[in-house]
């Protein structure tokens, strides 16, 4: 039997995933990492991207998260974030609406906007299509 590491990724929501995994992978800023059993501890930001869990037995789990922050211990994984879904829960044509939104708003450079708050809607589009399409390839 494969060596184990357990799990939780938690929204403001709710809790989204509970249970044991042999290996996660999360979208740091710095680029993606890897979480095995027994990792050195670890606290790092992410970015908009996908949380993917691969379950004992080899089957993976994707999720999209917003943003958050990744908590490692030896024996522990957990992330936060505002916003968690199953990537299978995501919504295509909600994603590309959002993400048409943010560069029609980054286009038209005299509308009174947030040019940062756009790039976050820009980037979360993005990382939700991105998660959507690579689910599909499965």
């Amino acid at each position: 039997m494969a060596m184990t590491i357990h799990v939780d990724i938690v929204s403001a929501e709710s809790a989204i995933f509970s249970g044991l995994a042999e290996m996660v992978f999360a979208p740091a800023v710095m680029g993606e990492v890897g979480v095995l059993p027994g990792h050195a501890p670890l606290v790092t930001t992410l970015k908009p991207g996908e949380v993917r869990v691969r379950l004992p037995g080899g089957e993976e789990q994707s999720f999209y998260v917003s943003s958050g922050m990744l908590e490692v211990q030896p024996h522990m994984v957990t992330v936060l974030s505002d916003t968690a879904q199953r990537a299978g829960d995501l919504d295509e044509a909600a994603a590309l609406e959002a993400k048409e939104r943010a560069e029609r708003m980054l286009a038209d450079r005299h509308a009174d906007m947030d040019e940062a708050q756009a790039r976050a809607e820009l980037a979360q589009a993005a990382a939700q299509l991105q998660a959507i399409r690579r689910l599909r390839r499965k």
